[in-house]
């Protein structure tokens, strides 16, 4: 009896032991989903802005936030972490020029270019003079500090039945002509909601953008 608890136990002891078993199972993503960038997230300090709708200006609050710590602590932007998730409301700010051409995102988000003073037909978070304040809280020059932005898959399939509706189109698409033209630093996730989490337990605190 002893030996076979002895046995029994090795076998148990062993099966704890092996690495695929003792990683977590959000480290563990499927195939279709990278979400090793999750595991960058190792700045001294770490925040995730859940941004509802993306107007105009909206974006100062993540550049603040760098420029914060940059001043406060003299901390470097590569030794901060900072993500900004988009779901619906925000998917502007994650759109490819080629989709603003092709569809009404701005009569459909009440998004106007600051030039023309008519419905956006290119995007503002992208395009911004040089040395202006719209310029350092625009998005290449947020991502060139090290900010991650990602666009939830679901409210991707929302705003392609939405835009979908306004053209005449077909859902699936339009969905597709979305995703292949989000920009290209954007990550791609599954549901938002569930990336806000697996954000905060990595260390992230938590600013809603409303």
């Amino acid at each position: 009896m002893a030996s076979r608890r002895t046995f029994f136990a090795s076998m148990t002891a062993g099966l704890a032991a092996a690495p695929w078993l003792s990683l977590p199972r959000s480290r563990r993503p499927s195939a279709d989903w990278d979400l090793g960038w999750l595991d960058d997230l190792t700045g001294i300090h770490r925040q995730v802005f859940d941004v509802g709708p993306v107007q105009h200006g909206l974006l100062h609050v993540a550049k603040n936030w760098l420029n914060a710590h940059n001043e406060v602590f003299g901390l470097r932007d590569d030794q901060l972490s900072a993500v900004v998730g988009l779901a619906a409301r925000g998917f502007p700010a994650n759109a490819g020029d080629p989709l603003w051409e092709r569809y009404p995102i701005g009569e459909q988000y009440g998004i106007v270019d600051p030039a023309t003073r008519e419905p956006a037909r290119r995007s503002p978070f992208v395009h911004a003079e040089p040395g202006s304040d719209d310029f350092e809280e625009s998005v290449p020059e947020l991502v060139r500090r090290g900010v991650i932005f990602w666009q939830c898959n679901n409210a991707l399939h929302g705003v392609a039945e939405r835009l979908a509706r306004a053209t005449k189109q077909d859902h699936a698409t339009v969905y597709q002509d979305l995703r292949a033209n989000l920009l290209p630093h954007v990550k791609l996730v599954p549901a938002h909601t569930m990336l806000v989490g697996l954000c905060q337990e990595r260390g992230c605190t938590y600013e809603a953008l409303v």
